[in-house]
């Protein structure tokens, strides 16, 4: 591993770290996908709704209370593995997803047990939409490559300078990559929507997502100075291959 010996983290390129072993990398991995997933179980199709003073109701996405953290996660792998790594945590994401999409769909259309009550409540739950899994995949694909891709290539305009300007321009663009992507998807023109809630719904859930980074900025501070130093390194995407059709380092 790459250190000054004094706990100092070193500029390298990416392509200098191509098979080396990082003590943490699997950890953020894990909680990447970890938040992915629940934040499409738990609240990908529930709609809420909350009174603004001067406006009144006002609906929202339940899945705004965690999945953000996913895009912060997203932010500190690419600060601190560079852009090839991030890419190989959106791929397991992404087969993380299809597989619990298909399992859902496996497990919901098998037949229950006669003295079973709670296949309605089940397939309340768990029996998505194939518009909202479709609309998940499409959008958190789409939106993190582009929030890897803006921060890595602001780490290099800003010489690794100012990270609150590329964790939350990143933000910006991936979210909105995101959510342009996934609600007119999943819920334009269906039963319940109107376009006027969905476009509400839409503009409310990427205001608040980077809002969320805003206020997680410190936090991402902290845990990027952490990985940096016990990792020993700080990796600049120079010469990287940004294709998203690859998994190798």
């Amino acid at each position: 591993m790459i250190d000054t010996g004094d706990g100092r983290p070193v500029a390298v390129e990416a392509g200098a770290l191509a098979g080396r072993q990082f003590r943490y990398f699997d950890f953020m991995m894990a909680a990447f996908v970890t938040i992915l997933l629940l934040s499409n179980i738990i609240g990908a199709g529930k709609r809420s709704v909350i009174d603004l003073p001067f406006i009144g109701p006002w609906p929202f996405g339940a899945g705004i209370l965690f999945f953000p953290v996913s895009y912060v996660l997203g932010d500190v792998l690419t600060e601190v593995y560079g852009y090839a790594y991030a890419r190989r945590c959106v791929w397991a994401g992404f087969g993380a997803l299809l597989f619990m999409v298909f399992m859902s769909v496996v497990v919901v259309a098998l037949p229950p047990d006669a003295g079973w009550t709670g296949q309605a409540a089940y397939e309340a739950v768990f029996g998505q939409a194939w518009r909202i899994a479709l609309a998940s995949i499409l959008a958190f694909w789409a939106g993190e490559f582009a929030n890897s891709f803006v921060l890595a290539r602001m780490k290099i305009m800003t010489q690794g300078k100012h990270l609150w300007t590329r964790t939350i321009g990143s933000t910006i663009v991936g979210e909105g990559v995101d959510s342009l992507i996934f609600y007119p998807v999943a819920f334009l023109y269906a039963e319940g929507w109107t376009g006027a809630q969905v476009g509400q719904v839409l503009l409310t859930q990427w205001v608040l997502k980077v809002t969320w980074e805003v206020v997680l900025t410190p936090v991402t501070y902290a845990v990027v100075g952490f990985l940096k130093r016990r990792e020993g390194v700080d990796v600049y995407d120079t010469g990287t291959n940004f294709s998203p059709f690859r998994t190798r380092v």
